[in-house]
């Protein structure tokens, strides 16, 4: 039975729901292994010597590692975005435009909050 949110049924919206969930815990479980990996790494080296080849490395994968939280960070903002669009009743429906987002792009993007033409657009915007 379709509900008003874009013609979804509710049997798909719940199964989005428990979805957008697990990619959240995913996320932040990713996020807390890799900070306790790159302590562990900072505790084995700790009695070695300094070398200063160690600290370029080090700084580079600082920023891959900011960089992969940057897009964690936004990816959690959207997930969180979706499943308050669930509560409210507007899942499915484009936030720029209130016009259904596709079935099959949500199925492929649960987070999706716009079509994929209001993305483009956006992102050709930045």
């Amino acid at each position: 039975m379709p509900s008003q949110q874009g013609g979804l049924s509710d049997e798909f919206i719940a199964k989005q729901r428990e979805r957008l969930l697990a990619l959240k815990r995913e996320l932040l479980g990713s996020e807390e292994g890799g900070i306790a990996g790159e302590r562990r790494l900072q505790e084995e080296r700790g009695s070695e010597a300094h070398e200063y080849e160690d600290d370029a490395q080090r700084m580079e994968q600082d920023i891959a590692n900011q960089a992969l939280r940057n897009v964690n960070d936004r990816r959690i903002g959207d997930i969180d975005r979706a499943l308050r669009k669930i509560a409210e009743g507007t899942y499915g429906l484009s936030d720029e435009s209130g016009e259904p987002i596709p079935k099959a792009r949500l199925e492929a993007m649960p987070e999706a909050a716009l079509t994929v033409e209001e993305q483009g657009r956006r992102e050709a915007g930045r």
